[in-house]
């Protein structure tokens, strides 16, 4: 029996421009899911002691969440590390990452224009990645969790020079004495204790750094993470909480004081981070609030790379966004 292939192609034309179109992942909600369940226990081990040590390791626990939405993640986070441009040989270049490492929408707002910020004053155009939530007014971005971060390092070692280029690091949300916490809604959990970035960073290579840490007891990185080649400034000292991190807010004390103003300016970093501390010292003095002691520490080997990369900084500073972070302390207006 002949078959007609003309006649067969065209029904098959035919049944496919009939048949309903594939289902197109829908769109992330704007609005972040909630903290509603206890935080699980995240140690192991038969003793306090043990329990307390696996901590340094870095654990992360997923549970309940959508396949859909962790395939949806997944291509978010792929395209956003797909994107990122290689160095350029002679030249410094920064490599920005932004991260809000729990869904309070505050920390999404605040990695979100940090990385604006950063990428503009570092020249970081194609070589920044932003991992934040929903924060309420925006959405689409790969999430920040203890996986995405370091797959996000893992990628930008691949694409940098480690004797020429600098990682510019900026991490926000709540802290612990163990280390930066990681909370998504009820479905993520995770410690980034110093060690276990340290062990990160060691691993890929990479030396030039400045960490940007905007969480309670955050100074607890500066012993293990700092180097010759390190720059860090913390919101605070290993035993102090930091302030401004309520979740309506678009900024906490740290973020509004460095990146939303002092990072802005035509100033050296050293300069932004004295001038962060001045004016949080005067916001928690003005509201008695304990002092955060926000920790600033140069390796020595950073003056002879930094002052290049700020070579580099736009003359001009533009204006601070949001609702300034002090502004939550203060009782409506009647």
């Amino acid at each position: 029996m002949q078959v007609n292939r003309l006649g067969v192609l065209a029904a098959i034309a035919a049944m496919l421009a009939a048949a309903p179109a594939l289902a197109q992942p829908a769109p992330e909600p704007i609005h972040p899911a909630p903290h509603i369940a206890p935080w699980p226990n995240l140690g192991t081990g038969q003793s306090e002691r043990q329990v307390e040590a696996s901590l340094i390791r870095g654990p992360e626990l997923q549970r309940s969440q959508s396949a859909r939405e962790m395939l949806a993640e997944r291509r978010r986070l792929d395209a956003a590390l797909a994107a990122l441009q290689p160095q350029r040989r002679g030249t410094i270049d920064a490599y920005v990452v932004a991260i809000a490492l729990d869904s309070d929408p505050v920390f999404s707002r605040e990695a979100r224009e940090a990385g604006n910020v950063l990428t503009r004053r570092y020249g970081a155009e194609g070589r920044t990645i932003t991992l934040a939530g929903p924060d309420g007014r925006s959405a689409g971005l790969a999430k920040g969790s203890l996986t995405s971060l370091t797959l996000t390092l893992a990628r930008i070692a691949e694409l940098m020079d480690p004797n020429e280029d600098v990682l510019v690091l900026y991490s926000t949300s709540h802290g612990a004495p163990v280390g930066l916490a990681y909370h998504e809604g009820d479905t993520g959990y995770g410690i980034l204790a110093p060690a276990r970035l340290g062990s990160v960073l060691g691993e890929l290579g990479i030396r030039r750094r400045i960490l940007l840490l905007s969480a309670c007891y955050s100074g607890v990185f500066v012993p293990l993470l700092q180097s010759p080649d390190t720059a860090i400034v913390t919101a605070a000292s290993a035993s102090r909480t930091s302030f401004g991190c309520q979740a309506e807010n678009d900024w906490t004390f740290f973020g509004d004081a460095l990146v939303n103003n002092a990072l802005r300016k035509p100033q050296t970093l050293a300069a932004a981070a004295a001038e962060a501390r001045q004016s949080i010292a005067g916001w928690e003095a003005t509201n008695r609030l304990e002092a955060s002691q926000p920790q600033v520490v140069f390796g020595d080997a950073v003056a002879h790379w930094l002052p290049m990369l700020e070579a580099r900084i736009p003359r001009s500073a533009t204006a601070p966004v949001g609702t300034p972070s002090v502004n939550s302390l203060r009782p409506a207006a009647r």
